[in-house]
């Protein structure tokens, strides 16, 4: 039988060069590859790529199988890891850029690859940002090159980013435009990524200090949620906890999460039961019992994913 996927598959290119960072592709990785385990349908792909394809050595040695990059690339985003020597002829960014958002996809310039764009664009270096270090060495060179110091700049259809660890914040909040905001927490979780930064924080040397949500009683009402999947608080319960009224809480939920407390809290035990239908042994109705569903699991999650639980996990397991 054929089952209509709930889910569009975004497809991702992750363009490296000798000497790329491997936290920082890690970081991509393992942020897609979470968001697919703790989701019905795993709504990402991802191909390595690099200028001519085959073994791509990352500065610590160790070694990714690439493709070859293609100059009509399908994917909706491209990362782009390394490529700081201008003098490398390993992809040129201008075309590489333009080959993904002249079909409406965004590239993701990290570190060492967003500090050449910002040298070779000649325009204004204050709307791009940096690694700090990297954004030392442009002021250095030219008192132009001034580039700001978030974690993140999106400008058009490019994101230049500060790399390193700030890499998850940025993949983050790639999966959070595809996945519901539940799902996105989930995955920072499972990565123990405790405060997602929104780009506009500035990276952690000037000790700025970031939450989950933007929010601190957001924060708190999450947390709250979280211990206590098996048996969940009803709302009225969990406002008298945190002091503040059922209103108050709904305007937060929407300003920042774009949803109601009662759906994002289905959404976070779904997230949850996603995650043990696929990776234990549980038996359907004990899933539905540890996230907090005694009754209806079956329907309830049919009428979200479009499948069973059980068609879930025999179809993920058979993959």
């Amino acid at each position: 039988m054929k089952i209509t996927e709930p889910h569009p598959n975004w497809h991702i290119d992750i363009i490296v060069a000798d000497g790329f960072v491997l936290t920082e592709m890690a970081a991509v990785v393992d942020t897609l590859r979470i968001a697919n385990r703790v989701s019905a349908l795993p709504p990402f792909g991802w191909t390595y790529r690099s200028k001519d394809g085959g073994v791509v050595a990352a500065s610590c040695d160790a070694f990714v199988h690439t493709e070859p990059y293609t100059n009509r690339p399908d994917a909706n985003y491209a990362f782009v890891i390394g490529n700081s020597n201008p003098d490398c002829p390993a992809l040129a960014l201008g075309s590489v850029i333009s080959s993904y958002t002249c079909r409406q996809g965004q590239v993701f310039l990290l570190a060492e690859a967003a500090s050449r764009y910002i040298k070779d664009s000649g325009t204004d270096a204050s709307v791009f940002t940096t690694h700090w270090e990297n954004a030392e060495f442009l002021k250095e060179r030219s008192r132009h090159l001034e580039p700001n110091t978030a974690i993140a700049s999106e400008h058009g259809g490019v994101i230049t980013c500060a790399g390193m660890e700030t890499t998850v914040d940025v993949s983050l909040a790639l999966i959070g435009r595809h996945v519901s905001s539940a799902t996105k927490l989930t995955v920072a979780n499972i990565l123990l990524h405790d405060k997602i930064r929104d780009f506009s924080t500035q990276q952690p040397f000037s000790g700025t200090k970031g939450t989950s949500t933007g929010d601190r009683d957001l924060d708190q009402c999450i947390e709250i949620m979280q211990a206590n999947f098996e048996d969940p608080l009803p709302i009225g319960e969990l406002v008298g906890v945190m002091g503040m009224s059922n209103r108050s809480l709904e305007r937060k939920f929407k300003s920042h999460l774009g949803t109601t407390p009662n759906t994002f809290y289905r959404e976070l035990r779904l997230a949850k039961a996603n995650n043990l239908l696929v990776n234990t042994n549980m038996t359907v109705r004990e899933v539905g019992l540890a996230c907090g569903f005694s009754n209806g699991f079956s329907g309830l999650y049919k009428s979200v994913y479009g499948m069973t639980p059980l068609a879930l996990r025999k179809r993920r397991r058979a993959s």
